[in-house]
């Protein structure tokens, strides 16, 4: 593993999740044109979406070396699982527990590799501390945005949900009952969620903006103790990873509809709706009357929750749907989305108004963040967290009809200013991480 007289070399290690491995990988072809000289560690099957996606980029070869993680070999786990994408729910403890079982096996890459930095993720304190008692300097990347960072962040130091400096962003009681912590064998909680802040050096990487995020990327770097550098978007171009023949047929159909006619409906490769949802979201499709795309999933072993075929209003797809080529039609008028950070952060992108129907995680926040900058709308919830129907319709039209021009004017102007923060991100990114690498390998003080 070695790289050319004079490259920064710097192991990038992401959590095993999808939406986590991508933002690395896209971080890392920005810093390669930036002649560093990258190390992507994962599990083979993640590594296998991720060469697709190389040999499936339009900028041709792109220098990223991969390196493989072993995990260890647990009951009910084979290595088809060592991913999040389409795991079971029940094996997510499981696979966590493996992934803080490779540990020593993680302490060997960074000697094997020998990288002027690491670039680590919130899911793994003990790989920063791997890297620090190697001498070298570890550096955590946030795929979360500010927002959910700093909230959470904020309950952590004050034991509150509800003194956060914004009224805007609030847990509704059903989600504050919901928030459990998460547990991790052998990792004390708060040194899991915020005490990862204390382990990177000097700085902390986020994958955000400061025209949408300013003041809570502010925030949380008065409670985090770092300065914050936002990456920007990191938007995927040009990855036709799954692109086939229905594929070709859903876009032929988006292609004659009306512009800004189509609602696109999707929740993440990781998060599932119940037959029930499915159910109410359908009939809020019938009511509005709204054209649409659905990439409907369900667990394995659980199609019988999945609607079937193509109506005469829209689309129903299984599985994989390209994503940014969808949001970036000229017909596609609406985004209804579980708000994942990624998601987000697309429909910004391609300028596209939200429908948000949040579940979990950080994805509450996202929305209420879409809905004070006027670029979403919220399904309405009851008490129990559940929807209904007319509340997916009254969201819609909410969208497309009474407040149509104001969020395609918000999300537009907002569009705009990532877009030129883009341009400047990845400079201010490379001249930290060469500051910081320019220390040279050496243990660091630590606070």
């Amino acid at each position: 593993m070695n790289s050319k007289h004079g490259e920064l070399r710097v192991l990038m290690f992401p959590w095993l999740a999808h939406g986590h491995v991508f933002p690395f990988l896209e971080l890392a072809k920005g810093l390669v044109k930036k002649h560093f000289h990258v190390y992507l560690c994962s599990t083979s099957i993640n590594l296998d979406s991720v060469r697709n996606s190389l040999n499936n980029d339009n900028d041709g070869h792109i220098p990223i070396e991969l390196v493989e993680l072993p995990l260890p070999s647990l009951p009910d786990l084979p290595p088809h699982y060592h991913t999040t994408k389409n795991i079971p729910p029940h094996l997510m403890p499981t696979l966590m527990k493996a992934f803080q079982m490779s540990a020593p096996a993680f302490s060997g890459i960074i000697a094997d590799v020998k990288p002027d930095l690491l670039i680590y993720d919130g899911f793994q304190p003990w790989a920063a501390r791997a890297a620090a008692a190697q001498g070298i300097p570890p550096v955590l990347f946030c795929t979360s945005g500010s927002t959910s960072l700093a909230f959470f962040h904020h309950h952590h130091t004050h034991k509150s949900w509800d003194t956060f400096p914004s009224d805007a962003i609030r847990l509704k009681e059903h989600e504050k009952r919901a928030m459990i912590a998460i547990k991790v064998e052998n990792v004390d909680d708060g040194d899991f969620i915020f005490g990862i802040f204390k382990l990177s050096c000097e700085i902390v990487l986020i994958k955000s903006y400061r025209a949408f995020e300013g003041k809570y990327m502010d925030y949380l770097s008065s409670l985090c103790e770092r300065k914050l550098v936002p990456t920007g978007p990191l938007i995927a171009h040009g990855d036709d990873e799954g692109v086939d023949d229905q594929d070709l047929e859903m876009m032929r159909w988006l292609g004659e509809r009306e512009e800004g006619s189509t609602l696109y409906i999707s929740f993440g490769s990781e998060n599932y709706v119940s037959k029930e949802q499915m159910v109410e979201i359908a009939k809020g499709l019938e009511v509005s009357g709204v054209n649409f795309i659905w990439v409907a999933r369900s667990p394995v072993g659980d199609d019988a929750a999945v609607p079937e075929g193509r109506r005469e209003k829209g689309v129903v797809v299984r599985g994989w749907a390209p994503q940014a080529a969808i949001l970036g039609h000229r017909s596609v008028g609406g985004f209804m989305t579980h708000c994942g950070w990624s998601s987000v952060t697309e429909s910004v992108y391609y300028g596209v108004p939200m429908v948000a129907v949040a579940f979990k995680a950080d994805q509450p926040v996202n929305a209420r963040l879409a809905v004070e900058a006027g670029i979403g709308v919220e399904v309405e919830r009851g008490e129990d967290g559940g929807f209904d129907g007319e509340g997916v319709a009254r969201a819609i039209n909410e969208v497309f009809v009474e407040g149509r021009e104001g969020f395609r004017r918000r999300v537009g102007e907002l569009r705009e200013k990532m877009k030129v923060e883009e341009e400047e991100a990845m400079n201010q990114v490379v001249e930290e991480l060469s500051r910081i690498s320019n220390k040279g390998r050496r243990q660091y003080t630590k606070d």
